[in-house]
């Protein structure tokens, strides 16, 4: 994909329009988080940030290589077989549906060599080792997770802040026990919480109250007869990424409530989906985003991905057909349909320079530069900050103008309140 070299994107601009967004507490605001926001967090062996170590939770690009390498060499020749009817660079999600389809459909018959009954135990064993890898804890220094949910409990709210994750990990979930701060995931009770279809379509809970929506199930859900419990351990069970279309009833119901509620999330007018460390490679996900993108013009999406445009091929395809949809990559941005290279102006004050240094990294001799929210670690620090005082008058119109651009992101939101009242 092309950049037009003729248009330009400020992103003082777009930033100044969202500091005042997550600074005020007014918007409703949902979160999309990523596999890619474990990856930002570098640990050494003793589970320490560095900068030298290892992902936290690798994407699942790394997590489907370290599965399969910790398989045993049986069930790799399996896998092995079946890669090559997946279709190009299948993961490990990819790889445990189609196991799993096959323990269902083909009962005591045989293909490649094992039954219905054997191609369950497999999809056991993988989901064993999944769980073993997404399982890591937080590291106890702060962090990005401790300083995303430090700016969700710093300002009083109108409407709770919601997080869709496709991620098993309970990362999220120490964050904001950590810290103190009460949220919901759709289970009810004490002793063996229980799964409460019904409570997550109102929002009758106090707005300090977060929700925390794990679209593809978490460690530590289990079946227990008819329900689906949380048992709080970091085991994983066969509630992991199910097939949402050939699970039982029982199975499926958690799923197709969760993602009921992220369409109920985008189809409510003042809302605000901001998605980090996503690469909309998930068809699932993917597809409801594009549903409510097309029936709902109010829909506001903004993707901030870490590569650059012409790798972020998924978010922009997306982009490019829906205006309501922009995706702020490293070297460029796609903003109301519009493409264009990212282009920093003259910073009017000493303070707007230092917060221009927690999104933007200016390129050597002062021209070119990259933009840095991509990075989950970058855009949890800058949440953070945001509560630190308002700028929007710091900054003159002249200075957060943008070539090929009349409307702000602040300015198109502001139309869905109009459109309203």
């Amino acid at each position: 994909m092309k950049i037009d070299k003729k248009t330009v994107h400020n992103p003082d601009r777009y930033m100044v329009d969202l500091r005042q967004i997550l600074s005020q507490g007014k918007k409703r605001i949902g979160l999309l988080v990523g596999a890619g926001a474990p990856v930002s967090i570098r640990v050494d062996s003793e589970n320490k940030l560095s900068n030298d170590g290892d992902p936290l939770i690798p994407d699942v690009a790394g997590l489907t290589t370290e599965v399969i390498g910790s398989l045993e060499a049986e069930d790799k020749v399996t896998i092995n077989v079946l890669l090559p009817e997946l279709g190009g660079n299948p993961n490990i999600e990819t790889i445990l549906t189609r196991i799993r389809r096959l323990s269902e459909a083909i009962g005591s018959a045989e293909v490649h060599g094992l039954n219905g009954a054997a191609y369950e135990k497999l999809a056991e064993r993988i989901c064993d080792k999944i769980g073993e890898r997404v399982a890591a804890k937080l590291p106890k220094e702060s962090n990005p997770f401790t300083e995303l949910v430090s700016w969700i409990g710093g300002t009083h709210r109108e409407h709770p802040v919601e997080i869709f994750s496709p991620n098993y990990d309970l990362l999220m979930e120490e964050a904001f026990e950590r810290a103190r701060l009460p949220y919901f995931d759709g289970f009810t009770g004490a002793h063996k919480p229980f799964f409460d279809p019904a409570s997550i379509s109102d929002d009758l809970l106090p707005t300090r109250w977060s929700r925390l929506w794990k679209i593809h199930g978490s460690l530590g859900w289990e079946v227990n007869e008819d329900i689906i419990i949380r048992t709080g351990s970091r085991e994983a069970a066969q509630l992991i990424y199910p097939d949402h279309l050939k699970y039982d009833q029982i199975s499926r119901q958690p799923f197709s409530a969760l993602f009921e509620r992220l369409r109920e999330f985008l189809a409510t007018p003042d809302s605000l989906l901001l998605c980090t460390g996503f690469s909309f490679f998930d068809a699932h996900i993917t597809s409801v985003l594009d549903e409510a993108l097309s029936a709902n013009a109010n829909t506001a999406i903004l993707a901030f991905q870490f590569k650059d445009l012409c790798e972020e091929t998924s978010a922009t395809e997306l982009a490019l057909r829906h205006p309501n949809l922009s995706v702020y990559a490293r070297d460029g941005a796609i903003i109301f349909g519009v493409e264009g290279k990212w282009q920093s102006g003259q910073s009017p004050s000493d303070e707007w320079k230092n917060i221009r240094d927690t999104f933007w990294k200016s390129g050597a001799g002062g021209t070119g530069g990259e933009f840095l929210l991509g990075d989950f670690a970058k855009i949890s620090r800058f949440f953070a900050h945001s509560q630190a005082f308002d700028l929007r008058s710091e900054l003159p119109v002249d200075d957060i103008s943008s070539k090929g651009n009349e409307e702000s992101s602040a300015d198109m939101i502001e139309k869905d309140e109009d459109a309203q009242t």
